[in-house]
């Protein structure tokens, strides 16, 4: 695919600008996956989807092609994110919520088989991680959604956020444990 992608820029960069939908089909559904999570609504995933397919076709003249293609719209895309999660007055909303209809932002699909208890039980538990996620800074909640989510790599990971391995591996880790301590009161509910 790498290789697939590389002649897809070279033709973008000749001229061809229709080609560059090749890109846009062939990465999508990770950079949409990785959007959502981070933000945490279809809206604003699908805004940082085109934004970063945007912001990727303006800038393609600086694409290195040693790298993926796909790792590097991936990055936009999270930096995209981390822009809109940063940006003032946003952030505060993001973070806050709507704390009064926790089930606005999620969809609840049940089971025949569910009873009320339980449906209602796996609403509250959806509720509390929801808030949990929007706790975290906007880097430890990049970091964990690309580690445990995306199964990316810490060098991957220090790579899209543009920081050292450590500090990825640190952003990871404090993630981690403020979630662990949120989360803790699920235990005996579940």
């Amino acid at each position: 695919m790498q290789e697939n992608d590389h002649s897809i820029v070279r033709a973008v960069l000749a001229g061809d600008k229709e080609a560059y939908g090749a890109l846009v089909r062939a990465h999508s559904g990770s950079i949409f996956r990785v959007a959502f999570r981070m933000m945490g609504n279809e809206a604003d995933a699908e805004e940082i989807v085109q934004e970063a397919f945007l912001r990727g076709y303006q800038r393609l003249e600086s694409f290195q092609q040693r790298a993926s293609f796909g790792t590097w719209v991936y990055r936009i895309a999270v930096n995209c994110a981390l822009d809109r999660i940063q940006r003032p007055g946003i952030e505060a909303e993001y973070r806050a919520g709507d704390e009064n209809d926790p089930e606005e932002k999620t969809v609840q699909i049940e089971t025949q088989d569910a009873d009320p208890e339980r449906s209602l039980l796996s609403r509250e538990i959806g509720a509390v991680q929801e808030r949990a996620m929007r706790r975290l800074t906007p880097t430890e909640k990049a970091a964990f959604v690309m580690r445990h989510h995306e199964d990316r790599s810490v060098n991957e990971i220090a790579e899209v956020l543009g920081v050292a391995p450590n500090a990825a591996k640190n952003a990871v880790f404090r993630a981690v444990q403020k979630l662990r301590r949120e989360l803790a009161p699920l235990r005996g509910m579940a």
